[in-house]
């Protein structure tokens, strides 16, 4: 290609295929000063070179279980990350169990340590929920205070991991919609009405058990029926059969859909 000279030639140079090379590496390393001279977020995120600080920040939660004769107190301290800033961070960061008993003293402190180690490696912690509510006792399950279904004594530990990540934003829970709290609000109200009634028609003074059954609102919520079934998705004795089809009055499940 002919490339027409206008002006007067002053001096020249020959440029070699190492002159581009040069060239494009110095090109690439300024682009790569220039990244690393941009403002970056310094965001601290839970590892396990963080060190314990003096003073951490907690929450105690007491279990009453059938199978232990004393109360455990279940203690879990956070730790607070990029405090002051618009991506402040509350994480786990150990659990403590303490009870008069002493027979399940061996496990219990093991299975503290492992959790307390867990939290402090950061990550996706919140899989421990997961595995501690999966553990079954081969003597049975109980009931905790509400209907609320525990298959041991390790799931209820798990349930309030659950309960305190929550509390903390590590783990969001997903509402009910304004329909399904409208539709759970209306099956209530039917039960309701349907057992007032069956209260109504009885004439003579027989006590029958179990025909009059009422849902009554207590401090911890609402309790419910004493003939319920356990609904197996809340695991809560809130299943109730209403026009021949159990649902739950605790999460609104129905086996028919």
């Amino acid at each position: 290609m002919a490339v027409k000279i206008d002006k007067k030639i002053k001096g020249y140079a020959v440029v070699t295929p190492e002159d581009k090379e040069k060239a494009v590496q110095g090109a690439s390393v300024s682009m790569a000063q220039a990244e690393a001279e941009l403002p970056k977020a310094d965001i601290i995120q839970m590892h396990e070179r963080i060190e314990r600080p003096e003073v951490l920040i907690g929450s105690t939660y007491k279990i009453k279980s059938p199978l232990v004769e004393h109360a455990m107190y279940v203690t879990i301290n956070d730790i607070v990350l990029n405090a002051g800033t618009e991506h402040e961070l509350r994480r786990p960061f150990e659990i403590f169990i303490n009870s008069k008993s002493m027979e399940h003293f061996q496990w219990i402190v093991a299975l503290t340590r492992i959790m307390s180690a867990v939290f402090r490696k950061g990550g996706d912690v919140t899989f421990l929920v997961e595995e501690m509510k999966a553990v079954f006792d081969p003597r049975g399950g109980y009931f905790k205070a509400g209907g609320v279904y525990m298959p041991s004594l390790v799931a209820e530990l798990g349930a309030i991991v659950e309960d305190h990540m929550k509390s903390i934003g590590l783990i969001h829970d997903p509402e009910m919609s304004a329909h399904q709290r409208a539709m759970l609000a209306e099956k209530r109200a039917q039960y309701e009405a349907r057992s007032k009634k069956n209260s109504d028609v009885t004439e003579t003074p027989v006590v029958v058990t179990g025909a009059v059954e009422e849902i009554a609102v207590t401090g911890e919520g609402a309790s419910f029926p004493p003939s319920a079934s356990m609904c197996s998705k809340c695991n809560t004795k809130a299943l109730v059969l209403m026009d021949g089809c159990a649902t739950c009055l605790n999460c609104g499940y129905s086996k028919c859909g």
